[in-house]
C-alpha cells in the first residue's frame, strides 16, 4: 500500500510541508518496504490549480491515502474523484507522520481545511500587504487571505450588520487565527531551511 506525504525536502528525515499543492517535494512511501519516492513538486510555481493538478499526479502514482498540513476544496474533491483518502493537520518530521499513520493515530479528514488558494503567496500574509506571503515570486509564502488583517476588517466592517460576537468566541477566533499563523511561521521557515539546503 502507498502513501503520499507533503514534504520540504526528498528524504524521510525532512520535516512536513503544510501545504498540498504548492509542498517541495510529495514522497511516496510503500508502507510495506518503507522504501519511498521523492517527486519533485512540478506545480510548485503555477498560477492556479495546483491543488488540483498536484492530486492528479497522486493519483497517477497510484496512493491511496495523502498526509499534509492543509488541503484545500479543489484537491480534496480531486482526491474524493479518484478515491484517495486525505488526512491534514498533519506536521512534524515525514517518518514519525508516516508512523502515526501506520499505528492508526491519524483519522481521515471529511472537509477541506482551507479556502480555494490557500498558500499561493500572493496575499499579504499578516494582512499588510506586504508582509510575510510574498515569498519571493515563488509561491512560498503562506499568505492566501489566511492573515488576521482580512478577519479583522470583516469583523469591523460588519458590525452593524451582524450580531456583536461573545467575547469567548472572539477569543476562540483569535486563537484559531494564531494556531493558523504559527502553521505559516512553520512552512515558511521549511522553505527557508529547504532553499538553504539546495544552495
Amino acid at each position: 500500500m502507498k502513501i503520499a506525504v507533503t514534504s520540504t525536502g526528498p528524504t524521510l528525515d525532512d520535516m512536513m510541508e503544510a501545504r498540498f499543492g504548492r509542498c517541495a517535494y510529495f514522497l511516496i512511501i510503500d508502507l510495506d518496504t518503507m522504501e519511498f519516492e521523492a517527486v519533485e513538486n512540478p506545480n510548485i510555481a503555477l498560477g492556479g490549480g495546483a491543488g488540483i493538478q498536484s492530486a492528479q499526479l497522486m493519483a497517477e502514482k497510484g496512493v491511496s491515502t495523502v498526509l499534509t498540513g492543509n488541503c484545500g476544496p479543489n484537491a480534496f474533491q480531486t482526491f474524493g474523484a479518484a478515491n484517495i483518502q486525505v488526512i491534514t493537520g498533519v506536521s512534524g518530521q515525514v517518518r514519525q507522520a508516516v508512523e502515526q499513520y501506520k499505528s492508526g493515530a491519524l483519522a481521515s479528514t471529511a472537509t477541506p481545511n482551507v479556502q480555494s488558494h490557500f498558500g499561493m503567496g500572493t496575499g499579504g500574509g499578516m494582512g499588510t500587504g506586504r508582509g510575510m506571503g510574498m515569498g519571493g515570486g515563488r509561491g512560498m509564502g503562506g499568505g492566501g487571505g489566511m492573515g488576521m488583517g482580512g478577519r479583522m476588517g470583516t469583523s469591523t466592517l460588519a458590525g452593524a450588520a451582524q450580531p456583536e460576537p461573545t467575547a469567548l468566541s472572539e477569543e476562540k477566533s483569535l486563537k484559531d487565527q494564531v494556531n493558523e499563523l504559527r502553521k505559516q511561521i512553520e512552512t515558511l521557515q521549511s522553505s527557508i531551511n529547504a532553499l538553504k539546503k539546495s544552495k
